[in-house]
């Protein structure tokens, strides 16, 4: 890694700091509110059965990281490429903007690892410790996180360089309802095996991927993908996303 890009990390982080609160009232909040409904409401009204907490808590780390990651590259991309065009002082750097670009995913997954590391306690407490979670797939777990932020700061950038910042709110308002709900954050795929044409139809969905590869890293025990599929489309979003994320990246730099 270049002095360059290391520097650029470092701008990015450093103003991601100043509004640290911030970060964590946008990462935290919604995950948060659905961890006390799901995770601590209705399971005291017997609305839901004794054991899902185990099923929600890998779901809502999961979307917790997934919103991270996306709105830590779109959202400064679209006022980076906006009118003032506040991205011409990064390409101005002595680095190529592919460079400049994979930077950017590198933030998103830092800030994504820093909201699974807050998400993660925080849900657990909520839910009164009653979760049986599994900590002997350390390796794996890393590597799942590492692959979500990966995977949706590549989405983010895609986003980042082809909305307007007129249009940017409508775009995450029309994806983030269906990806959410649609994802197996609050459902385990497995248990979709009773509604066949439903469970093959979410698999274009890559927040499935992630909500199960927790699954399987933290509550191995319970029902959860096969890790070759969940390996297999966390890496192959990844690539694709970041393909087009970059070339939708260059293309806009160079306008």
């Amino acid at each position: 890694m270049s002095a360059t890009l290391l520097a650029l990390l470092h701008r990015d982080m450093r103003v991601a700091s100043r509004e640290l609160q911030y970060f964590f009232l946008r990462v935290g909040l919604q995950p948060v509110l659905f961890t006390f409904i799901f995770g601590y409401v209705m399971p005291r009204l017997g609305i839901v059965q004794r054991g899902y907490n185990s099923l929600l808590l890998p779901g809502i780390l999961a979307l917790s990281m997934t919103l991270s990651s996306m709105q830590a590259v779109a959202l400064p991309l679209v006022i980076d490429f906006g009118f003032t065009k506040e991205i011409e002082d990064r390409l101005l750097a002595p680095i190529s903007i592919m460079g400049v670009a994979l930077e950017k995913i590198f933030v998103g997954v830092i800030q994504a690892m820093i909201a699974g590391l807050f998400v993660l306690p925080l849900a657990w407490l909520i839910m009164g410790g009653g979760v049986n979670l599994d900590a002997s797939h350390t390796i794996f777990l890393i590597a799942i996180s590492i692959l979500t932020g990966w995977l949706f700061a590549a989405f983010g950038m895609v986003i980042g360089t082809v909305a307007s910042p007129q249009q940017v709110s409508l775009i995450f308002t029309a994806l983030l309802s269906p990806m959410i709900f649609f994802g197996c954050t609050y459902y385990p795929w497995a248990a979709l095996q009773n509604i066949r044409w439903f469970q093959m139809m979410v698999l274009i969905n890559p927040l499935v991927y992630a909500s199960e590869g927790f699954r399987a890293a933290l509550t191995p025990q319970l029902p959860h993908m096969p890790l070759w599929l969940i390996l297999g489309g966390l890496l192959g979003f990844s690539i694709f996303f970041t393909y087009f994320g970059l070339k939708s990246f260059e293309r806009r730099a160079i306008d």
